[in-house]
């Protein structure tokens, strides 16, 4: 039981512009652009700016807990209520990777259902986590990150294996700096990630959030036992470059699988910032705190008409959000202009009419 009662309240003052922050998100969303465009002309079709491949996508149930103390009885959260979501697994990079590369993780959450005033008047009723198995963002401010989307242009020109030994590298020199008490620099912590099971991985919004009257960061972790076990488990060298979709598929044939959850509320703005993601929150300063629990059953995960709903006509996008979730700090209000210039950009390349889901029923079987 927690005894942490001082949480930060949110006010919209909390967010502080970036120094030339128009002019950086702009260069942010041309170098998207150019990256969209390459993929685009490489595979000759429209794929996402960032997550691009698809591992499984499922129907499942958000389980909001009963009876949650006030400061966590917030926006979607205030009440106990089950909500329908469509759970995406994907993995980083704008562009289809062989599961062989170590890269970063997925899972974005669409919840269907939460009514209430928008943090974009968009006329939807869904409210979208994207979470990624990093706690933090290496390039945690806009400045960094408008860094971070020149490097990504120039992935596409880059062959799976030159990623492998890129990645390779970077674990080693993070090995290093780590025996040598030094933290790994942004380009290397992004590179260093370990290629384990990805249903055994604990997912982070990486940047805050508003949560109701306060701030927090939101994770999904693994509950069930089944999952659980999947924790740091290596995926299989020789089980090729679809060994994600595959892992995925064969587990929920057979297999439900349960997450919580969690929310870890600012209790110092000074120690837990919202306008730089790369600064970890401690969990000494405030714990993860479970809200929900995501209840995935078993079935299909990537039948042929399943993935091209969500590959082709689903959009997530942090900003298709509650007020009481408004995304906070100079990545996320990037992403409001970024994601749906790439997702404009997907769609009308593929020749395909973009669509926010009122019902799960229209997720295909």
């Amino acid at each position: 039981m927690t005894t942490i009662t001082s949480y930060v309240r949110y006010r919209p003052d909390l967010e502080q512009p970036f120094p030339n922050e128009e002019e950086l998100v702009q260069q942010v969303v041309t170098a998207m652009l150019h990256a969209n465009q390459q993929v685009a002309a490489k595979h000759r079709h429209g794929l996402r700016d960032a997550h691009a491949k698809s591992h499984g996508v499922l129907a499942g149930e958000l389980r909001v807990k009963p009876s949650l103390p006030k400061h966590l009885a917030q926006g979607l959260f205030a009440a106990e209520h089950t909500y329908p979501v469509i759970v995406r697994f994907s993995t980083a990079p704008g562009d289809l990777r062989s599961d062989q590369v170590p890269v970063q993780r997925g899972m974005a959450i669409k919840v269907i259902g939460a009514t209430g005033p928008r943090a974009v008047d968009d006329g939807f009723t869904t409210q979208d986590f994207l979470l990624v198995n990093h706690a933090t963002l290496p390039f945690g401010t806009i400045g960094e990150y408008a860094k971070l989307q020149r490097l990504l242009e120039s992935q596409p020109r880059q062959s799976d294996q030159q990623l492998q030994v890129a990645g390779l590298g970077a674990r080693l020199a993070a090995r290093t700096l780590s025996h040598l008490g030094r933290p790994s620099p942004p380009q290397i912590e992004t590179l260093a990630a370990a290629n384990n099971h990805i249903l055994g991985e604990t997912f982070h919004s990486m940047a805050a959030l508003r949560y109701g009257d306060h701030v927090a960061k939101l994770s999904a972790a693994p509950r069930s036992t089944n999952v659980r076990a999947l924790t740091g488990r290596p995926v299989d060298k020789k089980a090729g470059e679809s060994a994600l979709r595959d892992l995925v598929v064969d587990f929920f044939a057979h297999n439900s699988a349960e997450y919580e959850l969690r929310a870890q509320l600012c209790t110092d703005i000074d120690r837990m910032p919202v306008e730089d993601a790369s600064v970890l929150w401690q969990e000494e300063l405030s714990p993860h705190q479970v809200v929900a629990t995501l209840h995935l059953p078993a079935q299909d995960a990537y039948s042929d008409a399943r993935r091209r709903y969500a590959d082709d006509v689903l959009s997530y996008n942090p900003w298709h959000a509650l007020e009481a979730h408004r995304p906070l700090g100079s990545i996320m209000r990037s992403r409001r202009s970024a994601y749906p210039r790439s997702s404009e950009f997907r769609h009308t390349f593929n020749g395909i009419e973009q669509h926010e889901p009122a019902s799960i029923d229209e997720l295909p079987a």
